[in-house]
């Protein structure tokens, strides 16, 4: 059984990434640390790849899952934004009491912006988490990442677990230095772009351009209608956050990421970076439910926050 360094008092967050060689190593740390969060009677998410969640669930044994929420990462975390709002939600079901998550964002095989957007998310999770009594644990396969994967998690995390020892990592980097780290030019689209330019009162143009559009690629009617209101509800918070006005650009990705593209760019800033990454209540007037939509209707999101201006890039796959 892995043990997680305490909280360092009352409310005090804990975010450990375990570094893991094989699976041998994955389930005897992640396993440990479920099991110690079972017996102390804490409230335990493991949301992890499906390869992994069936591999823990074994080596629970029969029965010895009972209490926990499994959720595969794959699938909760495809886009990198969804994921906060996920862990924050298992933790408010359990106010007070100290929740235990696993939480595995990164894994072989994610694309370079995936884990750009993951490396996100697992930085905003110090801000998003600070003062609450919770713990939350990241698995990273230091044989299967790219080392430049694993020095970011340095820098995310405070704490490190490898090979049995947890130390203090003497990366860490607060959330804000590190999030202006990733927030540099996104690649140019390699294909034909179309484009276009909008201001006040072009809301509706830019719905029916975007609509036009989008029929001529491969998405289905549904995943079309739903990157069209993604596209809508970016430009309105360009129209009134953004200076009044943005750039709409479309292009299509083939090969393994193949789908649909669309960029808004504007003058605007992003006020918080947790804007979009909580669901914002019924009641709120403001507070990125905008943002909140864009993540839950696309399948990545990518995110520039930069003196330049506000960049988000919506990612739709095709069939």
């Amino acid at each position: 059984m892995i043990t997680v360094p305490a909280p360092a008092g009352p409310g005090a967050f804990v975010h450990p990434a375990l570094f893991y060689r094989d699976l041998t190593e994955y389930v005897a740390g992640v396993g440990g640390f479920v099991r110690g969060a079972l017996a102390a009677d804490e409230p335990v998410l493991v949301a992890v790849p499906g390869q992994h969640l069936d591999a823990l669930r074994e080596s629970l044994g029969a029965g010895g899952g009972a209490g926990i929420t499994w959720t595969d990462m794959t699938e909760l975390g495809r886009n990198p934004g969804r994921i906060l709002a996920a862990l924050q939600e298992f933790a408010d079901r359990h106010a007070g009491r100290a929740a235990r998550i696993v939480g595995e964002p990164i894994w072989p095989g994610r694309s370079p912006a995936e884990v750009l957007e993951a490396t996100r998310h697992e930085a905003l999770i110090n801000t998003a988490f600070a003062g609450r009594p919770a713990t939350v644990l990241c698995p990273y396969d230091v044989v299967g990442l790219a080392p430049a994967v694993v020095s970011d998690a340095r820098r995310t995390h405070p704490v490190l677990i490898e090979q049995g020892r947890d130390l203090p990592s003497p990366a860490y980097a607060d959330a804000a230095r590190v999030t202006a780290d990733l927030d540099g030019p996104l690649p140019e689209p390699d294909g034909p772009v179309a484009r276009l330019a909008y201001a006040h009162g072009g809301l509706a143009e830019v719905r029916e351009y975007a609509e036009g559009w989008a029929r001529g690629t491969a998405l289905t009617p549904a995943r079309r209608s739903d990157l069209v209101m993604a596209i809508s509800e970016a430009a309105a918070n360009s129209l009134s956050h953004g200076g009044g006005k943005g750039t709409l650009r479309l292009w299509t990705v083939a090969g393994h990421a193949a789908g649909v593209v669309a960029e808004i760019h504007d003058g605007g800033r992003l006020a918080d970076p947790l804007a979009g990454r909580r669901r914002p209540s019924l009641a709120s007037a403001h507070g990125g439910r905008g943002l909140w939509m864009i993540h839950q209707l696309c399948d990545l999101v990518e995110v520039r926050a930069t003196e330049r201006g506000f960049t988000l890039r919506l990612h739709a796959a095709t069939p």
